[in-house]
C-alpha cells in the first residue's frame, strides 16, 4: 500500500514593530520588528476513509472556539488556474474565513504544480488544526479554563467573539498554514521548512497569499516575522503581487509559481546582528482595545502626500533615530535606551498631531510615561501603526522587575479604570518552525 502524507506541525510566531510604523511601507526605509514566543500552531493529518470511499475535502477546526470548524472541497479549475476550493456548509450557515480559505487555494495550487512536475503523490483529503497561544486574546474573552497544557485555553464565544490582542494573527496564521500543508504534501527533497530555500518559498508564497487575502499588498513585516523572527525588515515593492490574478482564473497557477520562485524579490531581511540585549526583555502588555489599523494607515499616508517636505523630513529623521535604537539593542547599551526610546517617541507624537491620527493617543501617553518610571524598566512604544493595541516594553528579565511592573500595573488600572495587564509574550528570535505532535495531547 502506498504510504499516505505525514501528520505534521508547525508554528509560527507574532510580531512586534519596535520602530518603522508607517515608515515600513515605503522601501526607502526599514522596520524593526521583533518574533513573539506566542505562536498560532497548525497540526495537518490525513482524513482517513473507507475502502473505496474518496474524499476531495479539506476540515479545518479552531477547537479552541465555538462552532469553529470550516470545510472546503478542491477541484482543479480549467486553463491553468490552479486549485479552486470551495466552502462547504456545516450546520445551518456558511462561516467565512478569507485567510484560511484563499491560502488554501494559494498553497493547494503551488503544491499541486510541484507535485505533478515531480510525480509525487497527489493531493488527498486533510484535517488541519489551528491552536493559537493565549496571548492572542485579551482576558476579557470569556474562556472555560484550560485543559491540556495550559498553553491554549478552551473559549466560549465563537472566534469572531474573541478580543484580539494585536500580536499579528493573521500574519502568524498564513504563515504556519501554508508551511503545515507544504511540509504535509511534499517530501522534504522538495520543501524543508528549516533550510534557507524552504523558507524562501514559505515566505514569498505565505505574502502572496495574506497580501490576498486582506484585499492589498501591505508592507509584509508581519509575515517575514513569522518565517524569519526578529529581523530588520525593507518591504518588497508591491508591483510583484499584482500580477497575480484571482485564484481560479485562466494562468493563475503558472503566474503564482512565477512569482513565489522568481528572482524579482527585492524585499530585504537582516537577522545578524539583531537582538535584546542579555539580562533585558522585550514585553508586551495589554490594553484590551484594539485599532481599526486600515483607516488609520490611510490617513496617515493621505498627510504624506499632501505634505511632502515636511513629512519626508520627519520620516528621515525618525529613520534615524530608528536606527539609533536598533544600535543601542544590538550593542548592549542599556543605560542609552531610555533617551533612544524617547526619542523616538517623541518623532511619533509629532507625525500623530500633524496627520490628526491618534498613533500615541494621550491615554497611551500616559500608560507608558507610568510604566517608564518603574525601576528596571527601560521604557516602551506603542508599537506598529499605534493606536490602542498592546504596549512594547523593553524591561530587565527577572521577576523582582515584572512583579514591581504589575503592581504598577494595577494600581493604574484601578485608578483609571481600565483594563491593563503584562502578557506572558516575550521578544525572541526564532522564526517559523516544526514543532513535536506531543506538544497537543488533547487537541488531535
Amino acid at each position: 500500500m502506498e504510504p499516505g502524507h505525514p501528520t505534521v506541525a508547525v508554528s509560527a510566531p507574532g510580531k512586534v514593530l519596535l520602530a518603522g510604523g508607517y515608515l515600513v511601507l515605503d522601501r526607502k526605509h526599514s522596520g524593526l520588528v521583533f518574533g513573539l514566543s506566542a505562536r498560532i500552531n497548525v497540526i495537518a493529518g490525513e482524513i482517513h476513509t473507507g475502502p473505496g470511499v474518496q474524499l476531495n475535502e479539506i476540515v479545518v477546526d479552531s477547537p479552541q472556539f465555538l462552532d469553529a470548524q470550516w470545510r472546503y472541497g478542491y477541484h482543479m479549475a480549467p486553463e491553468g488556474g490552479g486549485i479552486k476550493v470551495t466552502q462547504l456548509q456545516v450546520g445551518s450557515a456558511i462561516h467565512k474565513n478569507p485567510f484560511v480559505e484563499t491560502t488554501l487555494s494559494y498553497a493547494l495550487t503551488y503544491i499541486s504544480r510541484l507535485q505533478y512536475q515531480h510525480s509525487c503523490r497527489s493531493l488527498s483529503s486533510a484535517r488541519l488544526i489551528i491552536l493559537a497561544d493565549n496571548d492572542y486574546y485579551s482576558q476579557s474573552t470569556p474562556s472555560s479554563g484550560r485543559p491540556g497544557s495550559g498553553r491554549f485555553a478552551k473559549f466560549t464565544v465563537p472566534l469572531s467573539g474573541a478580543n484580539k490582542t494585536g500580536l499579528g494573527s493573521s500574519a502568524a496564521l498564513v504563515t504556519s498554514l501554508t508551511a503545515s500543508l507544504l511540509s504535509h504534501y511534499l517530501p522534504v527533497t522538495l520543501f524543508d521548512v528549516a533550510s534557507p530555500s524552504g523558507q524562501r518559498t514559505l515566505h514569498n508564497l505565505a505574502q502572496a497569499a495574506h497580501c490576498a487575502a486582506q484585499g492589498k499588498v501591505g508592507s509584509g513585516f508581519d509575515v517575514a516575522a513569522a518565517v524569519f523572527g526578529s529581523c530588520l525588515y525593507k518591504r518588497f515593492s508591491p508591483e510583484l503581487l499584482t500580477q497575480i490574478p484571482e485564484t481560479g482564473a485562466p494562468g493563475f497557477s503558472e503566474r503564482l509559481a512565477s512569482v513565489v520562485d522568481g528572482l524579482q524579490w527585492d524585499v530585504q531581511v537582516q537577522m545578524e546582528g539583531l537582538r535584546v540585549p542579555s539580562g533585558l526583555a522585550l514585553r508586551m502588555c495589554d490594553v484590551d482595545c484594539g485599532s481599526q489599523t486600515v483607516g488609520m494607515v490611510k490617513k496617515v499616508l493621505a498627510w504624506k502626500s499632501q505634505d511632502v517636505d515636511l513629512s519626508g523630513k520627519l520620516w528621515d529623521e525618525l529613520q534615524q533615530r530608528n536606527e539609533e535604537l536598533a544600535a543601542k539593542l544590538r550593542d548592549g547599551a542599556v543605560n542609552e535606551l531610555p533617551a533612544a526610546i524617547q526619542a523616538v517617541r517623541k518623532l511619533v507624537r509629532e507625525m500623530g498631531r500633524l496627520s490628526d491620527v491618534p498613533i500615541e493617543p494621550e491615554s497611551q501617553t500616559k500608560l507608558l510615561d507610568a510604566v517608564s518610571e518603574v525601576d528596571g524598566v527601560y521604557g516602551g512604544v506603542v508599537p506598529g501603526a499605534g493606536g490602542f493595541d498592546a504596549l512594547a516594553l523593553v524591561m530587565r528579565d527577572d521577576e523582582d522587575t515584572k512583579k514591581r511592573l504589575e503592581e504598577s500595573i494595577a494600581q493604574w488600572s484601578l485608578e483609571k479604570d481600565s483594563k491593563v495587564r503584562l502578557l506572558d509574550v516575550k521578544g525572541e528570535m526564532e522564526g517559523v518552525r516544526c514543532e513535536s505532535l506531543d506538544v497537543y495531547d488533547g487537541w488531535l
